[in-house]
């Protein structure tokens, strides 16, 4: 459920019918949850049936229409039975958030090809699939997970930095290709998000230095939660965002401002 001591969801989006691909756990699950509270009905996939039954259930909760799927987003194929099956459970398409992530840090072929194939092709395919969807809404969006590793030069990550700026490079390509059919297209580039067995969890008992010197860049002196991240994405999908396309929008509380 929603973290009780987090705003109300601010927007209604009734009657919208949202598609999360990567939406088990961490941002992607606090988005499917998010646009489940505001009304939506709201599909998503990923690979563990476990939290897939667990996030279907909390989406349920809501009274909305629900849908889930196990797909492993790095199999075209795949990728293109949920999209269509997303689309017959909920009526169509509104909203596509391409979440999923291959966490490929690792200098090596493996590390970029986990990224290219999960997070950058993925989203290339669903927009494909999703996109005659998309066409038939009066009120269609796409929203991509990108990060802030993208918009700066790193050391260490090269390949899940390189493949996230593609991604937001993407963005901004679909977004003029688009807008002739008034597909609104945009990314989020969240800073350091921590929440239960994700990456800074991780990091704070495996990699202690790197977690605390991380923690002392952010100036609010905090991590950032998937909520914080779910409320943007309601707001670039919702019409308040109606004039918003083409964007990346970061939402790292101040990460970036000390470099």
């Amino acid at each position: 459920m929603i973290d009780p001591d987090t705003p109300d969801i601010p927007f209604r989006l009734d009657g919208y019918r949202v598609v999360v691909a990567g939406g088990s756990r961490g941002i992607g699950r606090s988005m499917a949850l998010a646009f489940a509270q505001a009304g939506a009905g709201v599909s998503v996939c990923a690979r563990g049936e476990s939290a897939l039954a667990e996030v279907a259930q909390a989406i349920r909760a809501q009274g909305v229409v629900t849908h889930t799927q196990s797909c492993d987003l790095a199999d075209g194929a795949a990728i293109d039975d949920y999209i269509a099956a997303a689309a017959r459970a909920l009526g169509g398409i509104d909203v596509l958030v391409n979440n999923a992530t291959g966490y490929g840090f690792a200098e090596d072929d493996e590390g970029w090809t986990a990224n290219f194939r999960v997070d950058l092709m993925a989203a290339v395919r669903a927009s494909r699939v999703a996109l005659p969807h998309l066409r038939r809404s009066g009120r269609a969006s796409i929203l991509h997970t990108s990060s802030i590793a993208a918009l700066r030069p790193r050391a260490s990550g090269a390949p899940y930095a390189a493949i996230k700026a593609a991604l937001s490079h993407y963005t901004s390509s679909q977004a003029l290709a688009l807008a002739p059919d008034r597909i609104r297209v945009n990314a989020i580039a969240p800073g350091s998000i921590s929440f239960p067995d994700g990456l800074w969890e991780r990091r704070r008992a495996e990699e202690p230095a790197l977690h605390t010197a991380t923690l002392a860049k952010i100036p609010f002196g905090r991590f950032g939660t998937p909520e914080e991240v779910a409320h943007v994405a309601l707001f670039l999908a919702s019409p308040w965002a109606g004039w918003i396309t083409g964007q990346t929008l970061a939402v790292d509380g101040g990460q970036m401002l000390t470099g």
